[in-house]
């Protein structure tokens, strides 16, 4: 992965992206509260969508015409937005915040892995490799592989979320040759927009019409999963990533998952297994070593 010297803004922005997403997994947690696991994904993209919609007539974001386009964000909002947030909301009924952010930092893991399948230039190195291994490694650790041999509801749940993970890997190579020169703010906007036609009629079929008596923590919890965790995180992202590169970027996986661990033992109580934390150790060792800088400092060390 190509490495940007960070500033002190970068750091900044990287640890408030951490921040935001960190605490989706709780605020998911909190909307179930209310409503079924898929109205949760549907009120989240609309609200994400109005904002970016009020954003664009605003500011006069140049909107793309034509079926191309159109089915590109599509296909991207189905891997990228509807199915991983379904699959995570899904999950999390059973599966304590904090753990599901131990196993959605899988997402890394899974796009260099997919990435090395569909795009030419982002071969499977021998460091990438061993850090792919080392990251399943601490997937299967964090789930507890007893846990596979009973593969109860609980399981199911926590492979649904590895599932989510591995949606986020599948959207990477899509958006490299599908939304290639598409600005990062319209691809957004394109995603969001059509996954949210998407999960609607679904949500309805499924779960039926929302009721809208919610209580206030429920709507408080909607509004920061479409507004900051989805609208604002987005642009964050967009951002973030050609001032601070690819590889750091990926790095905010690791910050949020402490995060979400912290909020759900403050917030809800949680208490998290010894081996979900073994877990996310294997993991966070996983992808440093894809990050392949701790390579090049020895390297440059030896050459002293």
């Amino acid at each position: 992965m190509q490495q940007t010297r960070m500033t002190g803004l970068t750091w900044a922005t990287m640890g408030v992206l951490a921040v935001i997403w960190g605490g989706s997994f709780l605020s998911i947690h909190k909307a179930l509260e209310g409503m079924g696991p898929l109205t949760v994904v549907a009120f989240r993209l609309s609200g994400a969508a109005v904002t970016l919609w009020g954003l664009a007539l605003l500011r006069g974001w140049p909107i793309p015409r034509g079926v191309a386009p159109w089915f590109a964000f599509a296909v991207m909002g189905l891997l990228n937005n509807a199915l991983p947030f379904s699959l995570i909301s899904w999950g999390q009924q059973t599966v304590p915040s904090g753990l599901a952010s131990i196993l959605n930092a899988a997402t890394a893991i899974f796009g260099v892995l997919i990435a090395a399948i569909f795009l030419p230039d982002e071969k499977l190195t021998p460091n990438r490799a061993a850090g792919v291994v080392i990251g399943f490694a601490g997937v299967a650790t964090a789930i507890g592989l007893s846990n596979f041999a009973e593969l109860d509801l609980k399981a199911i749940s926590q492979l649904a979320i590895i599932a989510a993970a591995f949606c986020y890997g599948l959207s990477g190579p899509w958006s490299r040759t599908m939304l290639k020169g598409v600005p990062p703010r319209i691809a957004a906007l394109g995603m969001v927009s059509c996954s949210t036609l998407m999960m609607w009629p679904v949500a309805l079929i499924q779960e039926g019409a929302p009721s809208f008596s919610y209580s206030g923590g429920v709507w408080v919890s909607l509004a920061y999963l479409s507004v900051v965790a989805t609208a604002v995180a987005y642009l964050l992202l967009y951002w973030l990533l050609p001032r601070a590169g690819a590889g750091n970027t990926s790095l905010v996986t690791l910050l949020v998952a402490p995060i979400a661990i912290v909020l759900g033992a403050v917030v809800l109580n949680e208490a998290l297994p010894v081996h979900a934390y073994g877990g996310f150790a294997l993991i966070a060792v996983g992808l440093i070593v894809l990050d392949g800088r701790i390579f090049t400092l020895a390297r440059a060390k030896a050459l002293r």
